[in-house]
């Protein structure tokens, strides 16, 4: 058997303030919330009805993400088209995000695949792409992959 990712668990300051983000901005599901003692959290899935989480929320960190910390560099999600990826990059526009990068960049210089770096409301760096349609799109970097170093 091979594994393969379940869910991914991301620490929170504010539930509220992520869930809107991740709910309102990036269309997840609410599958569920909960609370145990002063600590709250939700379950969040794709939104195609099959019930299973993609992404949980768990709102117990003291302050935003630290890059310079071991752990989760970015959590890059799959979009179906580049058309998909800038409709994400407007809503997330108007939502006021942080981005790393102008627009769409492709992964590496020449490369096809390619899409938008951003942060979340506790900074934790994120990425939408997909794996054709970034071709014209400039690389931010001729020596790294762009997802290396945002």
């Amino acid at each position: 058997m091979t594994l393969h990712l379940g869910h991914t668990g991301l620490n929170v300051t504010d539930l509220d303030r992520s869930l809107a983000f991740y709910r309102d901005v990036l269309g997840f599901a609410v599958l569920a919330e909960g609370k145990e003692q002063d600590r709250r959290y939700a379950f969040l899935g794709d939104g195609d009805g099959d019930g299973h989480p993609v992404l949980t929320l768990w709102q117990q960190a003291q302050g935003p993400y630290d890059s310079d910390r071991a752990g989760l560099h970015h959590l890059a999600f799959a979009a179906d088209s580049i058309e998909r990826v800038r409709r994400y990059e407007e809503a997330l526009r108007a939502y006021g995000a942080e981005f790393a990068y102008e627009g769409v960049v492709a992964h590496r210089e020449g490369g096809a695949s390619g899409g938008i770096f951003f942060h979340d409301p506790d900074g934790t760096r994120l990425e939408i792409s997909v794996p054709t349609g970034a071709e014209n799109a400039p690389a931010p970097s001729s020596d790294a992959p762009t997802c290396g170093f945002f």
